[in-house]
């Protein structure tokens, strides 16, 4: 019997749509489902993306999505003392602040464009499978229930992700590996609108502040805290005011919008794939464990996984060997660098106020080629070796 689709992926934001794109392209049948009303909105996202990645996966930014350009990125010690980094060295999060609503918008475009269905409003509320494997999806929407049949469906439902779960495969974290974020996008406010910066140290226990400009009086300003520092889920918000409060450019803001949710910050997980079905993005755990950025893997793991179940979709073979080239393809491109960050992460979560002072002022010393974790510890070695000592394994 004919299927319905090739391909369902559930979740249209930069993971699922980068999927749709890459896989219709190379001549999959594929739909998209999305639960909202609207793609891109409601934001949950400091919406920090640098320009390095993006020829990789074949994006363009149109002049809506992108928002606000900035020089690199300004790291705040907790005493106050800066560090500036270029755009080039400051990694994937650096160089452009984008609007969501129009960049999750640009990219479902480009994966219709490429062939692909869309439909909104539509929930997955369970897989259909036939013994272990998953050979369709039933759908809620509009028009009404309905099971699709399909080869492969992609998990591509961010953070709270349900789909690995029916699946069997298990995307659970542990406290220390999940940030509580709180973001206000403030405006009337007084800063320096060319960089992005980074405020480190105890004022966000276990994570950073953030303030990315949307342009000269306007920026996104917020919080990642590691769940297990709060005592209630309101202390997030609470740190975020008081700093919002003793900081002079920003307590007169006014904010025009508020989100809150949660971003996994944990290492690689063992698997993200089974016999139909493939996880992608935030469902997968594809999270940079430092920075809780998650935009530029998406998209680089949906370009993969996109181009495999094209593949699969030739072959009509979508059992898991075959989707095992998803798994070994994103894990070659960036799961090292997740996996080193991770166990940075679990060391950098332990340091003192006054360790950061020190490491910031190292950094403006004698500087730094690259912001990454080997470089930052290689800078700071030679002056503080005490300070290195924990961290032997990167370097």
């Amino acid at each position: 019997m004919k299927r319905d689709y090739d391909i369902v992926i559930v979740g249209a934001g930069p993971a699922g749509s980068m999927t749709a794109k890459w896989a219709a392209k190379n001549g999959a049948r594929v739909l998209m489902i999305e639960k909202r009303q609207e793609i891109g909105s409601p934001v949950r996202c400091g919406e920090g993306i640098s320009r390095a990645w993006h020829d990789s996966v074949g994006l363009k930014l149109d002049k809506k999505s992108l928002a606000w350009e900035v020089k690199g990125a300004k790291l705040v010690a907790p005493n106050g003392t800066p560090f500036y980094l270029g755009e080039k060295m400051a990694g994937d999060e650096v160089g452009i602040v984008i609007d969501r609503v129009f960049f999750d918008k640009q990219l479902a475009r480009e994966a219709i464009k490429a062939g692909a269905d869309l439909q909104l409003k539509a929930s997955a509320t369970k897989l259909i499978k036939e013994g272990s494997k998953v050979v369709g999806v039933h759908v809620n929407s509009m028009d009404g229930p309905r099971d699709i049949s399909c080869g492969c469906v992609v998990a591509a439902d961010g953070f709270e992700s349900q789909v690995g779960r029916w699946a069997g495969i298990d995307t659970s974290l542990a406290p220390r590996d999940i940030t509580t974020c709180f973001q206000y996008r403030l405006t009337n406010i007084d800063i320096e609108h060319e960089y992005c910066e980074f405020v480190l140290g105890s004022k966000a226990p276990g994570g950073y502040i953030w303030i990315f400009p949307k342009n000269e009086d306007t920026a996104n300003v917020g919080i990642g805290m590691q769940f297990t520092k709060l005592h209630e889920i309101a202390d997030v918000k609470k740190h975020l005011d008081k700093f919002i409060q003793g900081d002079p450019r920003l307590r007169k803001g006014k904010p025009l919008e508020l989100v809150s949710g949660a971003v996994s910050i944990c290492a690689p997980i063992e698997k993200t794939i089974g016999d139909g079905v493939i996880l992608v993005g935030d469902a997968a755990r594809q999270i940079d464990p430092i920075t809780g950025g998650g935009i530029s893997n998406s998209c680089k793991s949906g370009k993969v996984a996109g181009e495999v179940l094209a593949k699969a979709t030739q072959e009509n073979d979508f059992s898991e060997k075959s989707l095992m080239r998803y798994e070994n393809g994103w894990r070659n491109l960036i799961e090292n660098q997740l996996y080193r960050n991770w166990l940075a992460k679990e060391k950098l979560v332990t340091l003192p106020d006054e360790t950061f002072d020190k490491v910031i002022a190292t950094l403006n010393d004698v500087g730094v080629e690259k912001m990454s974790t080997l470089a930052i510890l290689k800078a700071i070695g030679d002056k503080y070796p005490e300070l290195v000592k924990e961290f032997q394994e990167f370097l």
